[in-house]
């Protein structure tokens, strides 16, 4: 095909089939086709259907062959959604695009042609998350640091946040080698790049970035790919990170006939390395750009669009769009004012109660949570009144990694025998502890016919594991023994507090200095948490194996439970919006870490949220909320006083008129002094302020009942009759000896090679 003389718009009687039914805007970005375009897309107005008929635009008529448009998403699932669209609309062409697909399946298509420009081999490995974290812990390991000081993990989330900003070692700065190893940050990236070399290998994060360095260090092979490359289109713009955006600027610099399609009000990816100045300065980096303005919307009433669009305007750093839509009628966003996070759950459970006995489809009912502990009380009370749910974007609160770790300690201190706890966190955190030690437990836990965990404390009095596994066995187990003698004297909340804090659970979380680690930590406070509502250990672990072994049908409809982040995209008919309260939501920690910026991108994820719901939304607040298990008296996120009157129903909950707000506090008192006053005390005692919950329908609960408990020491085990002081035997390790002495099932043994040694009887052999 020869180059095509630029295009102007088509008149109105000329427009395609494909476009006929895009209102007038989303025609204007399908036909502008030359030059720069911003297609500036708000919520629900339609982006994916003018991109894929943009797309097919170009194709059907032979402005490009297929093989010369590049066209970019973030997902694999958006990059086979615009497939097939765009076959919808041009047939088998469709086969004929190798350049459409995620940002990382095109690079590595790239690479796998330029590889030796960059030291590797076309037929490079790339590594996964976990071969990454073994690579790095071998590299720390031989270069003489505390890896327990100074995470694997952490180096990774460092490494990839280099790599998302387009930086090589030689290009890190003072402050960001200071960022691991006390100044060691740019020497442990060399050697790691160096080794992924020596493999012939690359992670996910070199995909993009070797080929940043390539047309960067190599121009012809740079005006290659501007040559062929006829049209760009970028899908999402709004969450390129710089490595990305350093990418597509070069390959578009030539014919500048690069779209792409986003919107700034949408980005709340920052902490993956989204960069929402990369559209904001389009214009810029493109002077005369087209920028077409998508804001029919069609997916939401007028008033959760005015709601969300009045919230949005608080940011300064935006394009100015807003959205509207040709829908009639809807009802307000609900504004909900609670006493505390049961109330809240319980509230959102008789909503969905409701709105079952009408007839809605729970599939289109959806709760989005600012983060992920929140779940928790919501799951516990859909189990306890039988309404099914789902967890999407993640494992439901109980199934998570942390909290099962968590559990598992709880359940060896309550019952010693229960082995499959034991086998999970006898080496988590990490002990030293390997699969051989391991191996050796369960044998002689099957001879000896004890539970592992009693088995191992005679392993540990014997000479049968190293003298490092032994002592940390035995530690352990003591360990074990005091928690159990302080499960009496504390609460069940107080005694994981004491456990992940004597293990060093805590500590290795806040050492991986990482975004899922502080997840991780969260969700461990809310298990505490929870488990303050329990008088005895036995009645909460039984409550969590009566929570786990409750699954619905997977025909079964179930309301989703999700995070903000993960809603982007969907759409529900129905959306309970929990948790929007000052610390909660926006975070405390997003604005102690970002200032003024995360503040808006806070905005930006209220924003996403509301603009999920189709005809029904509903914001709550608490008036009190537990927080690392201490009682906090909460105010409404600023959020909340954004959104304009007009569009919202603000329900008060007391008599009077009077909020609960300002039930809690008069106009002169300091609206956190009531806090101490009016929550219960660990005797159960109520303040004066107490009555004005009980509303909220407080039970108290009985007396805590002391459980009898066993010790991993109260198992006795039975010495071999076949075996007595003076017989010889043999031993797989030690080889042949003599017993010199025996207590029970323990024998001291004289062998011939190893010398004096302690052993338990079920590892040797009568000799004869």
């Amino acid at each position: 095909m020869t180059d095509t003389p630029a295009r102007t718009e088509s008149a109105p009687e000329r427009v395609p089939a494909y476009a006929a039914r895009l209102n007038p805007p989303q025609q204007q970005a399908v036909l502008t086709t030359e030059g720069p375009v911003l297609m500036l897309a708000g919520a629900g107005t339609g982006k994916t259907a003018a991109l894929t008929a943009r797309l097919a635009h170009l194709v059907a008529m032979r402005l490009a062959w297929p093989s010369e448009i590049l066209c970019v998403t973030f997902t694999n699932k958006a990059a086979r959604e615009m497939r097939h669209r765009v076959g919808q609309h041009i047939g088998d062409a469709v086969e004929g695009m190798p350049w459409l697909g995620t940002f990382h399946s095109v690079c590595a298509k790239m690479l796998r042609r330029h590889a030796e420009l960059v030291g590797l081999e076309s037929n490079y490995t790339i590594i996964d998350t976990d071969d990454q974290l073994r690579l790095l812990k071998q590299l720390i390991t031989q270069n003489d640091l505390d890896e327990k000081r100074w995470p694997a993990r952490q180096l990774a989330g460092l490494i990839d946040g280099w790599k998302n900003r387009g930086l090589n070692p030689a290009d890190l700065s003072a402050v960001d080698s200071e960022a691991y190893g006390n100044g060691r940050g740019q020497q442990f990236y060399t050697l790691y790049q160096e080794r992924l070399k020596s493999l012939n290998a690359c992670d996910f994060g070199d995909l993009m970035l070797h080929m940043l360095n390539i047309f960067r260090q190599n121009r012809e092979i740079l005006e290659q790919y501007q040559r062929r490359f006829k049209y760009i289109l970028v899908d999402e713009y709004q969450d390129t990170n710089a490595v990305q955006y350093l990418w597509l600027r070069l390959l578009a610099q030539d014919r500048k006939n690069i779209c792409v399609v986003g919107d700034d009000d949408q980005s709340i990816y920052s902490w993956r390395g989204a960069e929402v100045a990369n559209i904001l300065r389009f214009e810029k980096d493109f002077p005369g750009a087209a920028v077409i303005k998508l804001e029919q919307n069609y997916r939401s009433t007028p008033h959760i669009l005015g709601a969300a669009s009045g919230l949005i305007r608080e940011n300064t750093t935006r394009h100015d769009k807003t959205l509207w839509t040709e829908a009639n009628g809807g009802e307000k966003v609900k504004i909900i004012g609670v006493w505390d996070g049961p109330e809240e759950a319980r509230r959102v459970g008789e909503a969905i109660e409701r709105l079952e006995g009408q007839g809605a489809d729970l599939n289109q009912v959806a709760i989005l949570v600012r983060a992920q502990y929140q779940t928790r009380e919501f799951e516990d009370r859909f189990i306890q009144i039988g309404i099914n749910y789902r967890i999407v974007g993640g494992f439901r609160f109980y199934e998570r990694a942390e909290i099962r770790d968590a559990l598992a300690y709880l359940r060896v201190i309550a019952q010693p025998q229960d082995d499959l706890a034991f086998e999970r966190i006898y080496n988590q955190p990490k002990r030293g502890l390997g699969a051989k030690t391991l191996e050796k437990m369960h044998h002689h836990a099957r001879r000896v016919g004890l539970p592992l965990a009693a088995a191992s404390l005679q392993l540990a009095d014997s000479d049968e594991l190293p003298a490092r596994a032994a002592n940390t066995i035995a530690a352990l187990l003591r360990d074990f023994l005091k928690w159990r003698e302080m499960a009496d004297a504390l609460s069940p909340a107080e005694l994981l507090r004491s456990v992940l804090d004597d293990t060093g659970y805590n500590a290795m979380l806040e050492a991986e200095k990482t975004a899922e680690a502080k997840g991780r930590i969260e969700n461990l406070s809310e298990l505490a948490r929870a488990m303050e509502e329990y008088e005895t250990l036995g009645d909460f672990l039984e409550h969590v194996a009566l929570v786990m072994d409750n699954d619905a049908s997977p025909d079964d409809e179930k309301i989703t439970i999700m995070t903000m982040h993960a809603a982007k995209g969907l759409e529900f008919d129905n959306v309970f919006l929990p948790g929007w309260e000052e610390g909660v939501f926006p975070s405390q920690r997003a604005l102690d870490e970002g200032g003024l910026a995360s503040l808006e991108e806070e905005r930006r994820l209220a924003y996403v949220a509301i603009t999920r719901a189709r005809r029904h939304c509903t914001i709550l607040h608490a008036a009190n909320r537990r927080i690392y298990g201490q009682w906090t008296s909460s105010i409404p996120s600023r959020f909340i006083e954004e959104l304009p009157a007009e569009h919202v129903d603000a329900e008060t909950t007391l008599a009077g008129g009077r909020s609960l707000w300002q039930a809690n506090w008069s106009e002169n008192e300091d609206p956190f002094a009531h806090v101490a006053r009016d929550r219960p005390d660990r005797s159960g005692a109520r303040g004066p302020g107490w009555q004005r919950a009980l509303s909220s329908g407080y039970e108290t609960k009985p007396a805590r009942v002391q459980e009898p408990r066993r010790s991993a020491a109260s198992f006795a085990a039975k010495p071999r009759a076949d075996i007595a002081v003076g017989a010889r035997v043999f031993h797989d390790k030690f080889g042949y000896g003599v017993v010199t002495d025996q207590e029970g099932n323990k024998l001291e043994i004289d062998f011939e090679q190893a010398g004096l040694k302690r052993v338990i009887d079920s590892f040797v052999t009568v000799a004869g």
